[in-house]
Order: C-alpha cells, then sequence, then structure tokens
C-alpha cells in the first residue's frame, strides 16, 4: 500500500513539474481517446456491433476538438448515447480541457493548485494564476447564457414552427446550441443544415452563437465591462472586433457575388435567401463548419476565399481555430510598417513587442508548413484534385468542418492525416511544439549579428 501510494505521489509530483503546454497537450490527448474508447463500444453505434476504429478515431477527434468533419452520419450511424458522448466531447473541447478540470476544482475539491492555476491562465490567456477563479466560472456562466438562450430559440423553431415533437425538439435545440457556440458544425440531420436553406429563425441563432463563441472569452469579458465606454477595450478586443466584423464582410460579399448565379449553390434561390445563406456560410468559415449549401458545389474561386477565412479562424482562448484575428492582424501591421517605413509596429494607437512579431510569424509559418504538407501527402495517397484536398486540409487545421464531401472517402491514411490537423489546430502548433520540446535551450552567450540581404 506504501509502494503504491509512493508511486501516485511521485506522478502527482511529476505532472506539476511539467510545463503549462505539456499539460494542455496531455489533457486533450486524454480526452481524445476517452472520446474514441466511448464511441468504440457497441451501445454508440445503431444497429448490431461496434463501430471501426477508424470510425470511432475520427469522430472523436472531430467532436473534442470541436472540427465538425465527418466519415459517417452523425444523425443515423451513432445512438442517443453515442450522440451525447459527442455533445460532451464539444462541449468539453470548446471550454478547453484545462478550464474544465479548474470548474472541478473550484466547485467539487473547492480548491485549485498553484500549478492547475498556471495552466488553465495558459490555456484561457488569463492575466495571471491569481485571476483563474473569476475566468473560469465567467466562461462557464458565458456558455451557458449562450447555449441556453440559442436552445431555447431553436426548441421553439424546431417544436412550433417545424411539427417536431417537443422532447425530440428539445434535444435538437441544445445539441446544435451547443454545437455552434463552440463552433463544432456537428448536426443531427443527413444533409447538416441544408433542409433550413431558407429559414432565418434556424440559421440566425445558429450564426449568432457561432460569431459570440468565436470571439473568445478575454473579449465577450471585457465587452460585458466595459461596453458604455469602448475607449476601454484593450488593443487585443479592438483588433478581435474589427478583425471579425471585416472578415465577415469580405466573406459575405464574396461568396455572395461569386456563387450568385451558381445553380448548384445560390442560383435557385429568392435573392433575399441568397443574401441570408451567403452571410451564413461566411459565419461558418470562422471554424463553425454548418453547412445549408452543397460546398461540394461551389467554384474554386469560392473555395479558395473560404481557405484563407478557415485558416485565419477566430479569437484567441475561445472555440475557434486557425490561427487567429490577432496572429492575422499582426502580420498584416507588420507588413505595413515594412512598407511605409515606420521604426515601429503599431495597432490601435500601441506599439507592439517585438516578441509578439516572432510569436505570430513563427505561428504562421508552422501552420502554413502543416496544411502544405499534409495536403501533399493526401494528394500523393488520393487521386483528388488540388483544390478539394487543400480545403479539406485548412478545414482540419482550422477546426472548422465544412467539407466538400471527401472525407468520407479519402481512406484511412488520409483520414488519420486529417486527425493529426484537426488535433495540432485546436491544440496549437506552438503549444503542440513546446510540449514535444525536449528542454528549452537557454544560451550564456550571444552570437555576432549579421545581415543577409531580403527581396
Amino acid at each position: 500500500m506504501q509502494t503504491t501510494a509512493r508511486s501516485r505521489s511521485g506522478l502527482i509530483q511529476l505532472w506539476q513539474r511539467q510545463h503549462p503546454a505539456r499539460r494542455i497537450f496531455a489533457g486533450f490527448v486524454a480526452l481524445n481517446l476517452a472520446g474514441w474508447g466511448l464511441l468504440m463500444l457497441p451501445i454508440s453505434r445503431q444497429g448490431e456491433g461496434a463501430a471501426t476504429w477508424i470510425e470511432a478515431l475520427f469522430t472523436a477527434v472531430s467532436a473534442a476538438c470541436v472540427t465538425g468533419l465527418t466519415v459517417v452520419d452523425t444523425a443515423l450511424y451513432w445512438t442517443p448515447f453515442g450522440q451525447v458522448v459527442i455533445l460532451l466531447l464539444i462541449q468539453l473541447g470548446g471550454l478547453g480541457v484545462m478550464v474544465f478540470a479548474s470548474l472541478i476544482g473550484i466547485f467539487v475539491v473547492r480548491r485549485l493548485t498553484l500549478g492547475s492555476r498556471l495552466t488553465t491562465a495558459q490555456e484561457a490567456h488569463a492575466d495571471g494564476p491569481g485571476s483563474v477563479r473569476r475566468i473560469v466560472v465567467s466562461i462557464l456562466r458565458i456558455a451557458l447564457i449562450v447555449e441556453g438562450t440559442v436552445a431555447i430559440v431553436l426548441w421553439l423553431r424546431f417544436w412550433l414552427g417545424r411539427g417536431e415533437d417537443p422532447l425530440h425538439a428539445a434535444w435538437l435545440g441544445v445539441f446544435h446550441a451547443v454545437s455552434s457556440y463552440n463552433n463544432a458544425g456537428f448536426a443531427l440531420f443527413s444533409d447538416n443544415l441544408m433542409g433550413f436553406v431558407d429559414d432565418p429563425l434556424i440559421l440566425l441563432p445558429l450564426a449568432a452563437a457561432t460569431i459570440i463563441g468565436g470571439l473568445g472569452f478575454p473579449v465577450i469579458m471585457q465587452i460585458l465591462k466595459h461596453a458604455p465606454h469602448p475607449r476601454r477595450f484593450s488593443m487585443h478586443t479592438w483588433l478581435v472586433l474589427t478583425g471579425t466584423g471585416a472578415l465577415l464582410l469580405i466573406g459575405t460579399v464574396s461568396i455572395a457575388v461569386l456563387e450568385w448565379g451558381n445553380p448548384g449553390s445560390l442560383g435557385p434561390l429568392s435573392p433575399g435567401t441568397r443574401i441570408l445563406d451567403a452571410f451564413f456560410h461566411s459565419v461558418q468559415t470562422r471554424t463553425a463548419g454548418f453547412n445549408a449549401l452543397d460546398i461540394g458545389q461551389f467554384e474554386p474561386e469560392t473555395l479558395l476565399v473560404m481557405d484563407v477565412l478557415m485558416f485565419i479562424g477566430g479569437g484567441p482562448a475561445g472555440t475557434a481555430g486557425g490561427i487567429k484575428i490577432t496572429t492575422f492582424g499582426v502580420l498584416l501591421a507588420i507588413i505595413i510598417a515594412e512598407v511605409r517605413g515606420d521604426p515601429t509596429v503599431t495597432l490601435f494607437g500601441k506599439r507592439l513587442s517585438r516578441a509578439v512579431h516572432r510569436e505570430a510569424i513563427t505561428v504562421a509559418l508552422l501552420s502554413v508548413a502543416l496544411v502544405w504538407a499534409a495536403t501533399l501527402a493526401i494528394m500523393q495517397l488520393t487521386s483528388i484534385e488540388l483544390d478539394r484536398v487543400l480545403f479539406e486540409a485548412v478545414s482540419a487545421f482550422g477546426t472548422v468542418g465544412l467539407s466538400t464531401g471527401i472525407t468520407a472517402s479519402v481512406g484511412m491514411p488520409s483520414q488519420l492525416i486529417l486527425v493529426m490537423l484537426m488535433f495540432v489546430g485546436r491544440v496549437g502548433p506552438i503549444t503542440v511544439a513546446t510540449a514535444l520540446a525536449l528542454r528549452t535551450r537557454r544560451l550564456a552567450y550571444e552570437l555576432p549579428k549579421e545581415r543577409p540581404v531580403i527581396g
């Protein structure tokens, strides 16, 4: 007994000594493995037998990483138990593994260790370990309020407007509210949301939840605190808000213009419905993944625009994926400053730290390299065109979930590549790299400077 207690104590101490990035990495691995195991149970699958290992693994990772790509029909393949497992994975993956662990510490154990505070602070982008308790409780409150409000609206619409049984309508409302707020894109309809292409009472609440979740918790909390006085907003909040508005507008206009006459997408719809669906799909490129139109029928030019929007993603420390609006905004500011010959990079009247320059460039280049390598590998394994493979790879990395319909048919090796992209996209390239690094290098000296010729 003493040996067992000592080994447990040793494991706890080893865990507490780990870098926060490694804890986050390990937490998401554990969540994905748990979901994989539960979906492998025969009770999770309709009919006789259990799901195959790749079907269960792909679905678990897609749900836990709030992506929404699927290799089976969520509505028909999984039992109510399997769908509940998917819903829980979406919620835990959206809130964050360490945020959820802190919630348990706050409400069950009634305390948080310093290690838990440090790890949660990194995952939630908190100011420091001292503010973790307040931030974690606020994250839970915001999630429940948004999801509850949207669930009620959808329940009433499915029940009174669509003729669903009240209990089934309530389940549909809850599932899709959680899926939309967490930017997951899982739907309980075989055609996703294509049956509601002209229903603003379904599409707009889902779009609103997606936008709110994609802003990120720091932005939401600052809006709630300083809404009457926007001058108090931080550079981060202004960057996310202006970037979100600009990208939503660009996406809406681009999709409307490029797909307006396409008989496979917007063409057959009324002008008002075309604008509604152009806006809805612009929102979904912010890493949500619902679709009310057949993405496989979109023009290649539209897919390319959506690639860029999906790659950028939403705000940090929220439910969105991609490289994040802030990363893109910093890179754009660096380019503008360099072109103008400014000695420093500024945004919204504040000067950017040079450390931020390095972080943004690192995230962007690692992400581009990862998507490029995955796209090349899948193209070698299949005979599918570049535009569709690239779209699928960006969708997986950006944890979006939009698909041209090739996910189920690319084969097991390519599906494993998409699984890897979803995981890295959700955890973050830098977090994964830091977690896998053997050690942190500290040099006691500096090398002499020299400048290569650029451009």
